[in-house]
């Protein structure tokens, strides 16, 4: 008899309370996952922008991409972030602790002739302040407006490449600058170089009137090619675009710096 009372007193209170304990469950899980849902629709949106264009800037740099004239339009803050934010200047400088270690293992010939080719924009030089008013290569390339830019001598160094440069000198490397500039772009090119801190290069190639018409891949290829048959022994190029790398006499290694701002064929 007394545990059947005891049995219906748990039971009255149980009845009590539960309803009490299970609403507030009930409201804190719909509360959960409102807030859930409204806070990651946003957030949600921009993880799925974000992933697109990581996705296509992996294409970019694997050279799966093909041709293209300016970056996707959705991809403009992503690309301006990348461009700005800490991951571009840790992936150049991994590219450059790459390239030194392999420098460091090559076996110099000590007369002159071995040789690292640079390209220069994107490469030594930044022009991110040019493209940072530019939609950061959301916006169709204006010749006029960059030859401006570069009338003006003042893109800084990428700190990474600066660091291969004279680590490559240091070595003993024989340096030389391929670009795809024009020659009449030889003195504010050089004044540009020498205030970004490089120095000391063996040759500065540009793009002469022969040479105007042909892609980059084949102008630099030619070029080469003519370095080559000087007895230059190419063991290292450094490029932000496939076509500074790719062609024929290529570089023994090829190391591509990142680049989703723009391509060159």
């Amino acid at each position: 008899m007394a545990l059947t009372r005891c049995v219906a007193v748990l039971l009255i209170v149980f009845l009590t309370l539960s309803p009490t304990s299970s609403s507030q469950s009930i409201i804190q899980m719909i509360t959960k996952e409102e807030t859930h849902l409204s806070s990651d629709g946003v957030s949600g949106r921009r993880r799925g922008i974000d992933l697109y264009c990581e996705s296509w800037r992996f294409t970019v740099e694997t050279n799966d991409a093909g041709s293209w004239s300016r970056i996707p339009e959705k991809c403009a803050d992503f690309v301006k972030e990348y461009i700005t934010g800490e991951r571009y200047s840790s992936e150049s400088e991994a590219v450059a602790d790459s390239s030194l270690a392999y420098a460091k293992s090559v076996g110099l010939s000590g007369n002159g002739k071995d040789a690292w080719v640079f390209d220069i924009d994107e490469t030594l030089l930044s022009n991110v302040p040019y493209y940072a008013i530019h939609g950061f290569g959301s916006e169709i390339f204006d010749e006029s407006s960059f030859d401006e830019w570069v009338d003006l001598a003042e893109a800084p160094a990428l700190t990474a490449s600066l660091r291969l440069y004279k680590g490559l000198q240091e070595l003993g490397f024989t340096i030389i600058l391929l670009t795809g500039r024009a020659e009449f772009q030889r003195n504010c090119t050089g004044i540009n170089l020498q205030y970004a801190g490089y120095s000391n290069w063996e040759r500065l190639i540009l793009r002469g009137d022969s040479d105007h018409g042909k892609t980059a891949s084949v102008y630099k290829s030619e070029k080469r090619k003519e370095l080559e048959d000087e007895g230059y022994v190419i063991h290292g190029n450094s490029g932000d675009q496939w076509s500074d790398l790719t062609g024929f006499a290529v570089a023994t290694r090829s190391f591509k710096l990142p680049n989703s701002m723009y391509f060159i064929a």
